[in-house]
């Protein structure tokens, strides 16, 4: 049970890794063609349709079976190891950055008003929102990245022993 486990929340883990990825390497690079005007009404449409069912499983599912699994192998000390690295990495680096960065910056934009403010604040609303929530998607990009290696080393690790 514990093996299916781990093979669930690596497949949970990879999930979100590819969904960042994505992000970074296509999904912003297309947004930032687009006027501040459609940048901004694109980035909260966004921000509005992720909080789904679907995103919460694997981005929460995540953040809880990484600790279990971490758990579950705290007598096998290389997968333990192993576990425990992925677990941080997504705690502070993924899930963390999330939540204090990437979420304020969303709910920011999603109470800004885009039909009623000026070219001027539109365009003050983009430089303060784009950088940095690219960031930090970044940021979480490289941690879900880290995390995932650290699992599949994990399982591999297990297999072996």
């Amino acid at each position: 049970m514990t093996t299916i486990l781990l093979i669930v929340t690596a497949v949970l883990t990879a999930l979100i890794a590819g969904l960042f990825y994505a992000y970074s390497c296509s999904v912003v690079l297309g947004l930032g063609k687009l006027s501040d005007t459609e940048y901004l009404k694109a980035m909260q449409s966004i921000n509005r349709e992720i909080l789904n069912p679907v995103f919460f499983v694997s981005f929460m599912g995540t953040a809880v079976l990484l600790p279990i699994s971490t758990f579950l192998y705290r007598a096998q000390n290389p997968v333990f190891i192993l576990l425990l690295l992925a677990t941080l990495a997504y705690l502070i680096g993924v899930f963390g950055v999330t939540i204090v960065g990437n979420v304020p910056l969303n709910d920011q934009l999603d109470k800004f008003d885009i039909v009623n403010s000026t070219k001027e604040g539109i365009r003050q609303m983009r430089d303060n929102f784009e950088n940095r929530w690219n960031f930090l998607n970044n940021v979480r990009t490289v941690f879900s990245v880290i995390s995932i290696l650290l699992v599949v080393c994990a399982c591999v690790w297990n297999k072996v022993e």
